[in-house]
């Protein structure tokens, strides 16, 4: 019995293909072979005896030739398995399943770290793994497990195969810096319109729960504090929010297996009171929450671009924004507003919904409203998924009735698009995740720092003396003359960092020798000297 554990890279993330297209689940590379899953070892056997020729039918026999084929065919087996060594047995298992490629990363799944607890019994033709994916929503989980079946039983010596599946436990690339509530939750997206009206919580609220029936755990925290529509769209039994006297915590009320937090459910009812005094509220409603392990944290973001706003994404490090607008030309002024302050703040926009768009009636579509107003955020932004949603009387009934449309109509066309959406959102976000965890690393063998800045194809390294030399902060600059405090000689030339952590999606945290945490953005990394002619290092 042999037990290994392939190595995974820190925060590798899985890609899910959408839903819908031509190819969905898996790609192959090309020219390779997936064997079909009614391929067994018995089968491979005869094909590879058939191969052989008139070789393996040499010699006289009394007995029937099927009777002598079964001989033939189980001698070959039983010697297969007796010449399989350890090292061969878990070369063929590996081999195998790295046929099975990421569809978006183009890159295998054992060189993605996914394959975990492989135990191969060479004796007895027995293999087990499990397949760690980064999160339980992924919509191909499925087709991932049976192909992975197929391929490792069609290796001639296995006759029995065991697959587990299972996801990593929520963790946010950058932990270390959030408050303690915030710290298990993997990806915090913020619903955002910038306009009221727009259907802004109905996409929120709609999306949280389509990505809880692809099997998330997900929370909703509505920042609306002058307004708060939770209350109205969902339907818990308890909805009063409940302190912890011990921690001074809150613990979020539930409905339908999603944690939800608003001050509507404070007790309080709609809020009367100044922009500082909201900001503060909503700081400790977000981070003093006992969240637990969370997938996904939906954010209800309030309209506008003001101070509230600008608080959340300061308190806490959004992973991804979905853009919701209709497509009157005045909710696209205001929604461009929108997209600039994420943009301002780092937050890539993934997808832009555009509510209430047409109707359908006798035969025909009609569209009340004009067209473009998605479309036209797309292309001007750049953002790349756009998703249209009808007006339909029940969609709107549903958020007054505290049953979101999504689960009233499982099945129905607005389910459909936001399966959409929520596929979208999970994709985009694996993608976001593993930008910023490998955005600067360092190299040992070089003793170089790699840099390669989310949504950019451009990688350069940075000799680490170089990177310390360049801090901004107070201890290195006088904050009133501009003096350099740090001078070039303090910093020796052999420095090594000792930890490079993600700060949100704009910046790293790099720990040095002499304990200085040192906070360098990727637009100061990437106006640094850089190296050049980098010996690289040859593997044996």
């Amino acid at each position: 019995m042999q037990l290994l554990q392939t190595p995974s890279p820190p925060y590798l993330s899985f890609q899910c293909s959408k839903l819908h297209g031509s190819r969905r689940g898996y790609c192959l590379p090309e020219n390779s072979i997936l064997p079909s899953s009614s391929s067994s070892s018995l089968s491979c056997h005869q094909n590879a005896v058939q191969r052989q020729g008139p070789e393996c039918s040499t010699g006289v026999s009394h007995k029937p030739a099927s009777w002598s084929s079964a001989v033939t065919k189980a001698a070959s087996v039983e010697a297969d398995t007796s010449t399989v060594s350890k090292e061969t047995a878990q070369s063929d298992v590996l081999k195998a399943l790295s046929q099975i490629i990421d569809p978006d990363f183009g890159t295998d799944i054992v060189s993605c770290g996914f394959v975990k607890d492989l135990e191969i019994n060479e004796i007895q033709g027995e293999v087990s793994f499990r397949l760690e994916l980064t999160t339980p929503a992924c919509p191909v989980k499925d087709m991932f497990e049976q192909k992975a079946n197929e391929v490792v039983a069609a290796i001639p010596w296995v006759k029995n195969v065991r697959v587990t599946m299972s996801a990593q436990p929520s963790r946010p690339v950058f932990a270390g810096q959030l408050p303690a509530g915030l710290q298990k939750i993997s990806s915090i997206i913020a619903v955002s319109s910038c306009k009221g009206g727009v259907g802004k919580s109905t996409v929120a609220v709609n999306l949280a729960y389509t990505l809880a029936g692809m099997g998330a755990r997900v929370g909703i925290f509505d920042a609306d504090v002058y307004g708060p529509s939770l209350p109205t769209m969902v339907s818990p039994e308890n909805r009063l929010l409940e302190m912890n006297p011990e921690k001074s915590t809150i613990i979020p009320t539930e409905y339908l297996g999603v944690k939800l937090v608003s001050f509507g459910f404070a007790g309080q009812g709609r809020a009367i009171m100044r922009g500082p005094m909201v900001s503060g509220v909503i700081n400790q409603l977000l981070t003093t929450t006992e969240w637990g392990e969370l997938d996904y944290l939906v954010i209800d973001m309030p309209p506008g671009t003001g101070d509230i706003q600008l608080t959340l994404c300061q308190v806490v490090p959004l992973t991804a924004a979905v853009i919701v607008t209709t497509p009157q030309k005045l909710a696209f002024i205001d929604v461009a507003k929108g997209v600039r302050m994420f943009s301002k703040l780092k937050v890539p926009c993934v997808a832009v919904v555009e509510n209430m768009c047409h109707f359908d009636a006798d035969g025909k579509r009609y569209y009340p409203f004009g067209r473009g107003s998605g479309s036209q955020v797309v292309q001007q932004f750049g953002i790349p998924h756009l998703f249209d949603l009808p007006i339909r009387p029940t969609l709107s009934a549903s958020g007054d009735s505290g049953m979101p449309e999504v689960v009233a109509d499982p099945v129905g066309e607005v389910a459909g698009t936001f399966q959409e959406l929520g596929v979208c959102v999970v994709q985009q976000c694996a993608k976001i995740r593993q930008q910023v965890s490998t955005a600067v690393t360092y190299d040992t063998s070089i003793k170089a720092i790699r840099v390669k800045v989310p949504d950019s194809d451009e990688e350069f390294l940075l000799h680490p003396a170089t990177v310390r030399r360049n801090d901004r902060s107070a201890q290195s600059v006088d904050e009133w003359t501009g003096e350099q405090k740090l001078q070039y000689t303090d910093v020796p030339e052999d420095i090594e960092p000792e930890e490079i952590r993600p700060m949100g999606n704009y910046a790293v945290s790099i720990v040095w020798p002499d304990g200085f945490n040192q906070i360098a953005p990727y637009d100061q990394l990437q106006s640094m000297e850089r190296l050049v002619d980098v010996p690289q290092i040859t593997p044996f």
